[in-house]
């Protein structure tokens, strides 16, 4: 072995470790809780991930509509309580509208809470809707990303910070008088939710993972990774050796299930672009066929596809919604008791 060879095999093997990945990870996410159903029903769906092993939980950050979570934090501080291993992770903690000193301080304190077990992705937002309600001009976003990712990473290191001067200097607490300092050093295992070229750059800069999202196109996610790969400087970085795909996944030997499911996903694909003025790549992704997004099938065929992203985008981390529309909740979990114990293991 050379000795670049042996030194990107060990920043190889430091990434995955600080991530907590060997081989193929599986994980959830699961979509914000409208009422206390809701709720209960997807913390059984946690709670069954981390008895069965599962790497992580994922929640969305969204406001003002159905299917994300208006706390992710908070969400997961109370799933902290119920579980025992499983990760806890943010798909798209929305830095740009919120205060980074307290953002920091929950991020430190809800890692102390699990005791090292949250992973924090990151988002910008692209809904117009939310920036309004929030007061920001929504072309600062991306700066005011940038901005807010240095306070929160100088509060981490325990060093003095202040919104003074910053874009965020009207917020409330402009100081933060005592560090942040979070149980796992140097912080939490970082992503970026990206789907354009100026969000895969921002990850790129820092050498973060980019979390492809679940409605991204195969293609469309491949071009993504050599866009955001080429942009890495530093290969020890973790954003060149771990890959966290986001994918709706369905087993089922039933041929007709199957077909209903994904007729039910594309219809759900449909109803939520509907009325909205996306960005073009996001568009790009909702306009293209379900079955290019979607991985519906038998156990063969679901275990063929899912090799595919191993070999072809180098995927190590999925993450997969267990909440199927067009199932019911007997075919929903024995998907998932297919995806875990028969497919992820012969791909591992």
């Amino acid at each position: 072995m050379s000795q670049a060879t042996g030194a990107s095999a060990n920043a190889q093997r430091a990434a995955l470790d600080y991530w907590g990945i060997d081989g193929l990870a599986l994980a959830i996410s699961v979509g914000g809780a409208m009422n206390h159903g809701e709720w209960v029903r997807a913390r059984e769906w946690v709670e069954r991930a981390d008895r069965s092993g599962l790497h992580s939980v994922w929640l969305p950050e969204m406001h003002f509509t159905p299917g994300g979570s208006t706390s992710p934090l908070l969400s997961l501080a109370a799933l902290a309580t119920r579980t025992q291993q499983i990760r806890l992770a943010t798909t798209s903690l929305l830095i740009p509208i919120h205060n980074p000193l307290r953002i920091a301080e929950e991020v430190a304190s809800l890692d102390h809470l699990s005791q090292g077990r949250l992973i924090v992705g990151l988002g910008r937002g692209f809904r117009a809707p939310l920036f309004s309600a929030f007061g920001i001009d929504p072309s600062t976003k991306r700066t005011r990303f940038d901005a807010a990712l240095d306070l929160m990473l100088a509060a981490w290191r325990g060093e003095p910070v202040s919104l003074e001067g910053s874009l965020f200097e009207d917020s409330r607490f402009p100081t933060l008088p005592e560090p942040a300092i979070p149980f796992q050093k140097p912080h939490p295992p970082l992503a970026v939710a990206a789907f354009g070229q100026k969000g895969l750059a921002q990850a790129s800069r820092r050498g973060l993972p980019y979390l492809a999202s679940p409605i991204e196109t195969f293609d469309q996610i491949r071009e993504n990774l050599a866009l955001h790969r080429g942009g890495i400087e530093d290969q020890s970085q973790p954003g060149s050796w771990v890959t966290p795909i986001m994918r709706t996944v369905f087993i089922s030997e039933d041929s007709t299930i199957c077909t209903r499911v994904m007729e039910a996903l594309a219809a759900e694909g449909r109803g939520s672009a509907s009325g909205a003025k996306l960005p073009a790549v996001v568009a790009r992704a909702v306009a293209a066929p379900a079955s290019e997004r979607l991985i519906v099938g038998g156990v063969e065929e679901v275990k063929e596809r899912l090799a595919e992203y191993q070999k072809s985008l180098g995927m190590n981390l999925l993450v997969i919604r267990p909440q199927i529309a067009g199932a019911d909740e007997g075919q929903r979990l024995e998907s998932f008791e297919r995806l875990a114990g028969d497919v992820i293991p012969a791909l591992r």
